[in-house]
């Protein structure tokens, strides 16, 4: 999931697609924007961190890009109009796409290109430079986030099929295997590469846990889970992990990993040799090119698919990367399948990594003391941007406001706290978060809190789906809801609603109050009376939850004693003690930590008891997350453009099935499976919203989540010296400061 929201915001930001050139601008010249640590991985094919992202998306252009609240303009090249606050603004890309559904149950995306788009080296760009691109991330050696690979694109299986990267066939032989397609020699040295990067990787989870107050290797590797000597090296803890996965390093990896990715590290330690274990080996048959991918002019291509899939579009709107510069144009020949580099080898794409080259506003300088510097691209096609340098400075999260006070920053996103927010209102002599000295934007985080149940272990009987179990599961969530109101806004204040569905509410698909049949989430008794009145006072709805909480246990088939006014019994297959798991850092911070503690009171006046388990090491939630073995748990869902809901509530993706391990609530419900996949394979706007709402609905009378919270970022921005007039006007999650950055201006 990391990876596909990585590669969403990649394609929503790199939209620098608008408006063209005003008056000649006489301001200053470098704009400072401050951002955390990058890992220089600047390459719009290998990008993963946000920060890195950014860099890339400086200096290149998507072949769609997306409008303010994230659906892709299909009509770039003479402008898309499309409203969005009131206001219509005009949206241009490098790009037109017309989606065709054939009579065969296929479908094609028919993309045109401009013939007017140049590289910032003046190289002009041609529909070989999306070919190039695309066929690098579907290479079967490709190791990035994107997943333009995995959608039905007719022939992608046969292109990917028989080939496989060296490093992976002597993971899969293990340390003493053997195959014909690698030598001893080649094994044995890298398995000696992963054991040296295993004490770089033990080493990240040591700096982890040093932060968590743990001041020996012993106490470190205990926090993690891992019982080592006093004396253990970084050596004895490596083999402590690696023999707790009886040597299954790639799971290891994906599981336990701390500050320190092992495969990052085990490039690093191979050094110059990293590339042949990254190339492909042939291994069986394996097709010479994608036949759903064709060209069919210098400027146009058709993409065919053997079904519609809501979310292709925002895959095939790849960055388009220069074939000059990451490819080899002697090695590119369409019609002899021939692509601009050899199948299975992606060196000579990975060694221009931290050098990146596009078509975008600015061009990339270098990196050097923890600066990015970026000139201007005079060859961007919506016209020369106005401030001639730009520079990414890292500092710590803690120095960015100040930075924008100061004077050191033009620009930056620190985090929203409630200090910052006194801090900005102090910092402006109007004491409001926009001033003389600072501008704040807003933007909703895409992504929402909630509080989840799991299905499989808080049920009656052994049927989850039962009214019994779904009762049992309202009586917990009714409770929880109650609260949020008073605690999300004492921990967030302004900077965080309430939200009712489990959306976030930067999706289209997310239900407005002003929507018909809006409801408060778990607000409706068992028998579907509002358990509220507009008059309640706060206590009063505690009150009035509470009872509604005791008819949803009594119609779960717990036992009521009138007497005591307490439950005595459960149900077969319930209990009467259930643990929930807040990663509040063992000190209750967290949004949600209120909610608990309010519930907790509260249950255990009718005989209920709710443990909170808040873990100093949030490693504990996740791993019973993945083994799904939690009650419930607090979290939060990173989101996508797209509201697509298969990966997270699809019956095939309960963890432990075979598909995503993303479907933690353990929700199984053949009609909610369909209409996910009815809403996905649908072109109609309207109706997938309405098919989602249904969707919201059914998952909230499951009881397995509890929609808590929308909270909000912040961009700053420095009022004296960044001209506000000439920002993008209506900043949003989906559409950023950087975009329309060749209009804005210096004071």
């Amino acid at each position: 999931m990391k990876k596909l929201i990585a590669l969403i915001l990649v394609l929503c930001m790199m939209a620098c697609l608008f408006a063209g050139c005003g008056s000649k601008y006489t301001g200053g010249d470098t704009l400072v924007v401050g951002y955390n640590t990058f890992s220089q991985k600047f390459s719009p094919f290998f990008a993963t961190t946000a920060f890195d992202q950014d860099v890339a998306t400086m200096v290149s252009l998507a072949l769609l890009g997306t409008d303010r609240e994230g659906n892709v303009v299909t009509k770039g090249i003479k402008g898309e109009k499309i409203p969005f606050n009131g206001t219509e603004y005009t949206y241009y890309g490098i790009a037109d796409c017309d989606i065709v559904q054939n009579d065969d149950g296929t479908v094609t995306y028919k993309i045109t290109m401009r013939d007017d788009v140049k590289f910032s080296d003046g190289e002009k760009m041609t529909i070989d430079d999306a070919i190039f691109s695309m066929y690098v991330l579907c290479d079967p050696t490709y190791d990035g986030s994107s997943s333009l690979y995995a959608q039905p694109i007719v022939g992608m299986s046969d292109y990917r099929a028989g080939v496989e990267a060296l490093s992976s066939l002597i993971l899969a032989a293990g340390r003493d295997g053997s195959s014909e397609y690698f030598t001893d020699e080649q094994r044995d040295t890298y398995w000696a590469a992963i054991d040296t990067a295993g004490e770089d990787f033990v080493g990240g989870i040591l700096s982890y846990c040093e932060a968590y107050g743990a001041t020996t290797v012993a106490e470190a590797m205990g926090l993690w889970g891992f019982d080592v000597p006093e004396d253990a090296t970084a050596a004895d803890c490596w083999q402590a992990v690696v023999e707790a996965y009886d040597g299954d390093v790639v799971t290891a990896n994906s599981v336990e990993a701390g500050d320190v990715d092992l495969f990052d590290a085990v490039t690093a330690v191979l050094g110059d040799a990293a590339g042949e274990y990254a190339k492909g080996v042939i291994t069986g048959d394996t097709a010479d090119h994608i036949e759903g991918i064709k060209k069919t002019g210098d400027y146009s291509m058709e993409i065919t698919m053997t079904e519609y899939d809501a979310t292709a579009i925002y895959n095939i709107g790849v960055t388009v990367a220069p074939l000059h510069y990451y490819g080899d144009k002697a090695a590119y020949d369409y019609d002899n399948n021939k692509f601009g580099f050899t199948k299975g080898d992606l060196s000579g794409v990975k060694a221009k990594t931290t050098q990146p080259l596009g078509a975008g506003p600015y061009k990339f300088v270098s990196y050097q003391n923890g600066i990015v510097t970026f000139v201007k691209n005079e060859n961007y096609f919506l016209g020369e941007p106005k401030i001639t340098n730009v520079l990414f400075q890292e500092t710590a999260q803690g120095d960015m406001l100040t930075g924008v006070a100061s004077g050191t920053f033009d620009i930056a996103d620190p985090s929203f706290t409630s200090d910052a927010v006194e801090s900005i209102k102090g910092y402006n002599d109007n004491g409001e978060l926009d001033g003389n000295v600072i501008t704040t934007e807003n933007v909703d985080n895409l992504g929402y809190g909630y509080i989840g149940i799991n299905a499989d272990t808080v049920l009656v009987g052994a049927d989850k789906g039962s009214e019994e179990s779904k009762a049992l599961r309202k009586a917990f969530a009714t409770l929880f809801a109650v609260h949020r109101d008073t605690v999300i806004n004492s921990y967030y204040g302004d900077r965080a609603s309430v939200i009712n569905y489990p959306i976030s509410n930067t999706s289209w698909a997310a239900p407005k109050p002003a929507d018909e049949g809006y409801k408060i989430a778990y607000s409706t008794d068992v028998d579907g009376n509002p358990i509220y009145t507009a008059d309640m006072t706060e206590e009063q709805k505690y009150d009035a939850a509470l009872q509604a909480a005791i008819g949803f246990f009594k119609a779960a088939g717990y036992t009521w004693d009138e007497a005591s006014g307490k439950f005595t019994a459960a149900p077969k297959g319930a209990e009467m003690s259930y643990e929930v798991i807040i990663p509040a850092d063992g000190i209750g911070d967290h949004p949600a930590y209120g909610i608990l503690t309010a519930a907790k009171d509260e249950l255990a006046t009718i005989g209920i008891t709710l443990e909170i388990n808040d873990p100093s090491d949030s490693n504990i939630l996740w791993d019973k997350l993945d083994a799904g073995t939690q009650n419930m748990w607090a979290a939060a869902w990173g989101a996508t453009p797209d509201p697509d809901m298969y990966q997270v509530y699809h019956s095939s993706n309960i963890v432990g099935l075979g598909g995503t391990d993303s479907n933690h609530y353990h929700i199984a419900d053949a009609e909610l499976d369909r209409m996910i996949l009815e809403a996905r394979a649908s072109a109609d706007h309207a109706f997938r919203k309405s098919t989602y709402k249904e969707c919201l609905e059914t998952i909230l009378d499951w009881g397995v989540e509890i929609p808590t919270y929308q909270r909000q970022n912040a961009y700053v921005i420095s009022t004296a010296r960044v001209n506000i007039s000439t920002l993008t006007p209506d900043i949003t999650t989906y559409w950023t400061w950087m975009n329309d950055l060749e209009k804005l201006e210096m004071n």
